[in-house]
């Protein structure tokens, strides 16, 4: 009689917990649960989501702190990028069904895209070879190379007429949300006469020092073919309002981290057309320009090989406690390291690889990091950083 409960509670158990584990956020659904109801079932926008984020990733390149591209309109800082880095051509289509397929020899397009670390900056070298240059006016009839970023991966619509509730007034959604999680612009390539883009959104603050910077070079007039070279930085954020910097938030750009970015060029070949001639998308969806779920996964890189010490001494500090002067070392050094020695100024050591530490006087104090591994040593020494009360 007691096996029988038993077996009993265990059938239910294992019952309560299949029907559990259909409900966990993220858990794959069982061949059972694919049965479940129509409602259930993912929405055709959650299915093309994740059909993006099924896609390949594309790299953001790594540049040496030593070695920062200068926007000069000379591109010789963007030799050091290899071509597994550039974003061609091939990656787009034409999601205006104007064309069936890709004409290099009527528009072609080569993007890299590099960070600096340290520096919550993208960069980018836009190379481009157009038929039919068209920016004669000065208005949105123009060839642009519109560009989406949402470093931090917070999805979702970011203009005002995807805003979830329609009902808010108009204004209040423009210039409370359009922009500032994510943000558009529209770079006119080239431009002349106008600024170098729309920021689209109510903070045109973003596209200026000391927050962007561009330059161009091209040899072509208005209705001519010819190559154009574009350099430029912007600054991603978290949050960027109509009240200017004083309230922004600066995308953090950390090794590895994958951001929300994507593009399209809108081509125009026709002064007098009314609409343009192909609107070339990286994304699989034409509303990635206001919906920042549609954008590409790009990884931010480490540095490449050859371009960074096989082994370098770095660390950081933080004060936990002022009052117990309580103070806790960071490692960052870059390579293989099988030792630590830190000198802490004050007549003690550890060897230990990230040590929490405690002066017993106030001070300015000299700390070393000594590091040693196969491929050598090196050592980094701060003088004054910490100080204690």
């Amino acid at each position: 009689m007691k096996k029988s409960f038993v077996l009993a509670g265990i059938i239910l158990l294992s019952a309560t917990l299949a029907v559990a584990a259909q409900q966990v956020p993220g858990r794959t659904p069982s061949p059972a649960a694919s049965a479940a109801p129509a409602a259930q079932q993912p929405t055709p926008a959650e299915q093309a989501l994740a059909a993006l984020q099924a896609m390949k990733k594309f790299k953001v390149f790594q540049f040496p702190s030593d070695r920062i591209p200068r926007i000069d309109g000379e591109f010789s800082d963007w030799d050091m990028v290899p071509e597994s880095y550039v974003v061609g051509t091939e990656e787009l289509w034409d999601d205006s069904g104007k064309h069936p397929g890709i004409n290099k020899s009527s528009l072609d397009v080569k993007v890299k895209v590099g960070w600096v670390k340290g520096l919550n900056r993208l960069y980018f070298m836009y190379e481009a070879y157009d038929d039919y240059w068209d920016f004669s006016r000065s208005d949105l009839h123009h060839d642009i190379f519109e560009i989406v970023v949402d470093a931090d991966q917070s999805g979702g619509p970011l203009i005002d007429e995807q805003h979830p509730n329609q009902n808010i007034d108009r204004w209040d959604r423009y210039f409370n949300y359009h922009g500032v999680h994510a943000q558009n612009y529209h770079i006119y390539t080239p431009a002349e006469g106008m600024d170098w883009a729309l920021s689209w959104g109510s903070q045109p603050w973003i596209k200026e020092l000391p927050y962007a910077n561009t330059a161009y070079k091209y040899n072509f007039r208005p209705g001519e073919s010819g190559k154009l070279y574009l350099e430029f930085w912007i600054t991603p954020f978290d949050y960027a309002g109509p009240e200017g910097p004083v309230r922004a938030v600066e995308s953090s750009l950390k090794e590895g981290k994958d951001i929300g970015l994507c593009w399209a060029i809108i081509d125009y070949d026709d002064v007098n057309a009314r609409s343009n001639n192909g609107f070339w998308n990286l994304s699989k969806e034409h509303k990635m320009y206001g919906q920042a779920n549609f954008l590409r996964y790009f990884t931010l890189m480490p540095l490449e090989p050859g371009l960074s010490k096989k082994i370098d001494a770095r660390w950081s500090f933080k004060v936990l406690d002022m009052n117990r002067r309580l103070v806790a070392f960071q490692d960052e050094s870059v390579g293989k390291v099988t030792t630590w020695s830190w000198d802490f100024g004050d007549g003690t050591t550890s060897s230990e690889a990230s040590p929490l530490h405690q002066y017993s006087r106030d001070g300015k104090y000299i700390v070393t990091l000594k590091i040693s591994g196969p491929d050598g040593a090196s050592k980094l020494t701060k003088v004054w950083d910490v100080a204690l009360r």
